[in-house]
C-alpha cells in the first residue's frame, strides 16, 4: 500500500475533524501529500464515506493532475480544488475543507472575519479572507477546480502568504484551511471555527470591526511565528 505512514496522519485527521465537530455527516474532506518521490502524490478521502467505518485502505492516491495512482474509491469531490492549492502553495503539505458552523456563517455571509484578538491574532497574521463569489462561467466550466482558483487569485491579489493566513473562506461556501502537515492544516481548521466563533459573538456585544490594534497583535502573531518567537519551547 503506498504512502502508508501519511495515509494514517490523514485518515487520523479526517475523523478528528467529524470528532470536532467541523464536518457534520460527510461534509468535510482532509489530504495530505508527499513531494518526495518522483512526481509529488496526495492522499485524500474519498467521497461521501463515513469517517467511523474509513479505513487507511479507504484513502485515495491521486497526483497533482487528480490521476488516481492507487484506490478503488473515487476521491473527494472537492479534489481538484486541494490539487491546485499544493501546485500554487508549494509550502504546504495538508489542506483540510470543511463545513464547521460558524465559519461557514461568515463564508455565507460573505465577511472577513476580523482580527478582533489576541486569540485570532496567534495564529492568523491579519483577518481571516474571504473570497469573491465565482462567477456563473467558472461554476459552469470547472466548479471546484475554480474554487481553488479564487482562493489563489485572491491571495495574490491582497500579497497574502499563505504559511501567515493558513485558510480561506470561500464566499458563499464554507472554509478551507491548510499547513505544513495534514494534522497541522487540521488543528487550524479547529482554531478557525473557534476564531470565527469568537467574532460573531463579540460583535454581537458590540465590538469594532476595526478589531485590536495593530502593534498588538502584530506582536502577538510575531512571538509565536516571528524570527525571534518565545511561544513554547526551544
Amino acid at each position: 500500500m503506498l504512502l502508508a505512514a501519511l495515509r494514517e496522519e490523514v485518515l487520523h485527521a479526517n475523523r478528528e475533524i467529524s470528532r470536532r465537530g467541523l464536518a457534520p455527516h460527510t461534509f468535510g474532506n482532509v489530504s495530505g501529500i508527499d513531494r518526495t518521490g518522483a512526481e509529488p502524490l496526495l492522499v485524500i478521502k474519498p467521497s461521501g464515506v463515513d469517517y467511523a467505518t474509513m479505513t487507511a485502505a479507504d484513502l485515495v492516491v491521486t497526483n497533482l493532475d487528480g490521476k488516481i495512482v492507487e484506490g478503488s474509491l473515487r476521491p473527494s469531490s472537492d479534489l481538484a480544488t486541494h490539487t491546485l492549492l499544493y501546485r500554487e502553495f508549494p509550502q504546504i503539505g495538508g489542506v483540510v475543507h470543511t463545513h464547521s458552523e460558524f465559519a461557514t456563517s461568515w463564508a455565507q455571509a460573505g465577511r472577513a472575519i476580523p482580527c478582533l484578538g489576541t486569540t485570532h491574532a496567534d495564529y492568523f497574521h491579519g483577518p481571516v479572507p474571504v473570497t469573491a463569489a465565482l462567477s456563473a462561467q467558472e461554476v459552469e466550466e470547472d466548479y471546484v477546480g475554480n474554487t481553488g482558483a479564487v482562493i489563489v487569485r485572491h491571495f495574490r491579489e491582497l500579497g497574502l502568504d499563505p504559511i501567515a493566513v493558513p485558510g480561506v473562506l470561500v464566499a458563499g461556501h464554507a472554509p478551507f484551511t491548510w499547513g505544513k502537515t495534514a494534522t497541522a492544516a487540521m488543528e487550524t481548521a479547529d482554531v478557525l471555527e473557534y476564531i470565527a466563533r469568537l467574532a460573531f459573538r463579540s460583535i454581537l456585544l458590540g465590538a469594532s470591526e476595526a478589531g485590536i490594534p495593530a502593534h498588538v497583535s502584530e506582536h502577538h502573531y510575531q512571538r509565536k511565528h516571528g524570527p525571534k518567537a518565545s511561544y513554547g519551547q526551544a
